[in-house]
């Protein structure tokens, strides 16, 4: 059965396999330049989760079994993807007619990187060969000229392959980075909210001068801002001018809000019928980019004059989900059995009947949902009042951990008639 036809019924056991039996499940078995093996294996890394993509990266460097190189190449591009990067994969043996590069990852904003992925530097990288490509890929237009070389190794110590840049003409132009730091640049973008972070991270791939370590700092200060900001999700803060009141309680364990919040979109791509990847924090998207999920996770907060559930909507957030051509903020309750799936254009519509905090550099809408009689919830607009059940213009969701045994039915979707 193909790869991706077992995905589809049977996720878990996909995920139980190792690498090197996933590979045999994709097509023929056989990974080969443009063959179907090729096709589904890249396919399905664009769906898996990536800790799964980080442990297939390891097993690669750690056993080295038959074809582990071509195999960790296609790893390390979806790396570049969950950057955000647009990838173009390279080829795995090189041609006469074709250039040989393992990988160009491109993004609007900065100049090309041309990957070369080595599982170790212990024989010596022809960096001529490396620059050559580079050449002609500029020649037929396929890079800009300001592209910098980028060679992911999978080895930490790479000393031997430092000094031999150092000292060759393509100091300015090329970078070296393990496999194991890519994988935590993934890990510190996936769990940031800040859009700033995940440009810091890109920058800090291109070629910079190390005397100054100004973009260094930059990198840690905004992660740190980002993490200090998460705070923001649990409690909402007091703000006077619009009258919202500040509830005290203790903050919930971020573990516990990270597996609810999991919980609430993993059901909610299952009554999609699409596979959800981690943007960030909060953001998720299908791997098309054209399904989009903000998923925000509060606790009960009885103090206040409207006990019930309170969230922040962020601008990023709603960049992010604008973007979109099919987007929801989901709410996720922590002591509910239920998620709620608001369309976009309904918090969009409602936005100005929000109250909002502005602190220049800090800003979001306050989401309150209110408790009604019976028990059901619905969100309340500062300015106007309450919007109507929760039913009538979101999905409910019934947030069970996904198996094989989970039914379809099990998620109710409860949308008004057209």
């Amino acid at each position: 059965m193909p790869l991706l036809s077992i995905w589809s019924s049977n996720r878990d056991a996909v995920l139980k396999m190792t690498i090197e039996q996933v590979v045999n499940n994709a097509g023929d078995g056989h990974l080969k330049d443009g063959n179907e093996a090729s096709q589904e294996f890249r396919g399905y890394l664009r769906v898996c989760p990536s800790e799964s993509l980080f442990n297939y990266a390891r097993h690669c460097l750690e056993s080295g079994f038959d074809k582990s190189g071509i195999v960790l190449q296609d790893i390390v591009n979806e790396l570049g993807r969950r950057l955000n990067f647009d990838v173009e994969n390279g080829l795995y043996q090189g041609k006469k007619t074709a250039v040989g590069f393992d990988g160009i990852w491109r993004s609007h904003t900065d100049p090309d990187l041309l990957i070369e992925v080595k599982t170790t530097d212990y024989v010596t990288i022809s960096l001529d060969k490396i620059a050559l490509y580079k050449e002609r890929l500029c020649a037929d237009q396929r890079i800009k000229t300001n592209a910098s070389m980028l060679v992911i190794v999978g080895r930490e110590d790479t000393g031997a392959l430092e000094a031999q840049v150092r000292g060759s003409r393509y100091a300015w132009d090329m970078r070296l980075i393990s496999v194991e730091r890519l994988i935590k640049l993934v890990q510190i973008k996936e769990k940031s909210d800040d859009p700033a972070t995940l440009t810091q991270i890109r920058q800090l791939l291109q070629p910079f001068e190390y005397t100054k370590i100004d973009r260094i700092i930059d990198v840690i200060f905004t992660t740190a801002a980002d993490v200090e900001e998460q705070i923001v999700e649990q409690a909402p803060a007091e703000d006077s001018d619009k009258g919202v009141e500040s509830y005290k309680q203790e903050p919930t364990d971020p573990e516990l809000l990270s597996a609810k919040r999991l919980e609430a979109v993993e059901a909610f791509a299952r009554l999609k019928g699409k596979e959800l990847m981690r943007y960030s924090r909060t953001l998720f998207w299908s791997a098309d980019k054209s399904l989009r999920v903000c998923c925000a996770v509060s606790k009960r907060y009885e103090g206040g004059s409207q006990p019930g559930y309170w969230y922040a909507f962020h601008p990023n957030w709603d960049r992010f989900l604008a973007e979109g051509q099919d987007s929801y903020f989901v709410l996720s309750c922590m002591d509910r059995n239920e998620a709620y799936a608001v369309p976009y254009a309904v918090v969009d519509e409602n936005k100005k009947n929000l109250n909002k905090t502005d602190r220049g550099d800090r800003s979001y809408w306050h989401v309150a949902l209110t408790t009604l009689e019976g028990g059901s919830l619905a969100i309340n607009l500062s300015r106007v009042g309450v919007l109507p059940g929760l039913h009538s213009s979101g999905v409910s969701l019934r947030c069970h951990r996904h198996s094989s045994e989970t039914a379809q039915g099990d998620l109710r979707e409860r949308l008004p008639p057209p």
